[in-house]
Parts: structure tokens; C-alpha cells; sequence
């Protein structure tokens, strides 16, 4: 989309154009779906929260400011809607201490070659908590003491949820890699035909995983 183009929508976004909307809305569609999925358990949630942020997006358009890329606050709205998310299921949350982890083995995730669907559903698997901040802290760029911030915990509890979910994505790498013609999204395809990504480097890329 073309910055004209996109300013007329946003233009008509501001008048409250049903129209505007929708174009915004389908021509965004997949990037903010893709932040979202993220940070959800499984699609529907993701939808759920997308939603909700394309709404404050339009109810808060008049604070946007056309001299910044729209695309990158488009998706502060998504993250910062998907950390209210957390928050309003912060009980079910799985919260630890850094106390409470001694002893606790930090390894770097192993390389390893999977499909981009495969390490979302891994993402996915992860308790919301360890999701949110490995989310957060990897691919966001945030530090443990902003997430501290962001999710009202401790330093120490961000830590301890980072290291737990790289531990457990390493373990289900690991198992991956035994088995690497079945594809843990349920199809099965061959090492070739899957479209593939290196998990240390292209993984963390931010461009690829929005």
C-alpha cells in the first residue's frame, strides 16, 4: 500500500467511514494477527485480542501521528492490547521467582530447521506467562526491568520465566529434530517442501515473525 493511498484511508478512518475500516482493517489483517499469535494460546484467542486492538485503533487514530510509520504504532497497539489481555487472566498465569529456579540450568536454544508454523505452535504450548515474556524479551527488545513494568512483576520473575521458556522450546526442539518429517502443526511434508527457518537467526528476526 502506497503512503497516498494509506492516508486517505486513515483520513476516512477519522471521519468514522465503515469503508476506511474495513480496508484498514483487511489490509493490516495479517500483520496484526501475526503479533497477536504471539502472545495468544491458540487462534481464536489471537482474534479475540486483535480485535480489540484494531478497535482501539480506530477509537484512538487522532493520536497517531503521520509523521512516524504507521505500521509500527499499529503494532504497539497490538502488543500493549496483548499484555491487557494478560493481565485480565493474570490468575491463571503460571508466575515464579527467580528464588525459586536455583539451580536452574540456562542453555541457548539449540539450531535447528522448522517450519514458521511449527515454532508458533511451540510458542504456543509455553504457559502465558513464560509466553509473554519470552515474547517480549526476544523478539520486542524489552528488558527485564521493562517487563517488570509492563506485567507488575519482579526483575527476578521475568528472568526466571525467560530461561523456563527457552529451556522447554529447547526441549521441544530437540524433539522435533528426532522426528523431522512431521510437521507439529499435524501435517506431514517432506524436509524439502516445508517451508524451513534457522531457529538462532531468522527466528528472532522481528520482520519475519510479524
Amino acid at each position: 500500500m502506497g503512503e497516498a493511498e494509506l492516508r486517505q484511508i486513515l483520513a476516512g478512518c477519522l471521519e468514522q467511514d465503515r469503508k476506511h475500516q474495513k480496508e484498514l482493517y483487511k489490509s493490516f489483517y495479517g500483520f496484526a494477527m501475526g503479533i497477536c499469535l504471539r502472545y495468544a494460546g491458540n487462534r481464536y484467542e489471537a482474534a479475540e485480542i486483535m480485535n480489540q486492538g484494531f478497535l482501539k485503533v480506530f477509537t484512538n487514530l487522532e493520536k497517531y501521528k503521520p509523521e512516524k510509520p504507521f505500521k509500527a504504532w499499529l503494532g504497539r497497539i497490538m502488543i500493549n492490547t496483548s499484555i491487557n489481555y494478560y493481565h485480565s487472566n493474570l490468575k491463571m498465569a503460571q508466575m515464579d521467582d527467580l528464588e525459586k529456579a536455583e539451580g536452574f540450568s540456562h542453555h541457548e536454544l539449540p539450531d535447528s530447521k522448522l517450519a514458521y508454523d511449527d515454532l508458533i505452535a511451540m510458542i504456543h504450548q509455553l504457559p502465558q506467562a513464560y509466553r509473554t515474556v519470552f515474547n517480549l524479551y526476544v523478539i520486542e527488545g524489552y528488558t527485564h526491568e521493562e517487563i517488570g513494568k509492563l506485567l507488575n512483576i519482579s526483575d527476578g520473575t521475568s528472568k526466571s520465566n525467560l530461561f523456563k521458556a527457552k529451556d522447554k522450546l529447547k526441549r521441544m526442539i530437540m524433539e522435533a529434530d528426532r522426528l523431522p518429517d512431521m510437521s507439529l502443526t499435524g501435517n506431514y511434508s517432506s524436509p524439502v517442501a516445508r517451508n524451513q527457518i534457522n531457529l538462532s537467526t531468522a527466528f528472532f528476526n522481528t520482520d519475519l515473525i510479524k
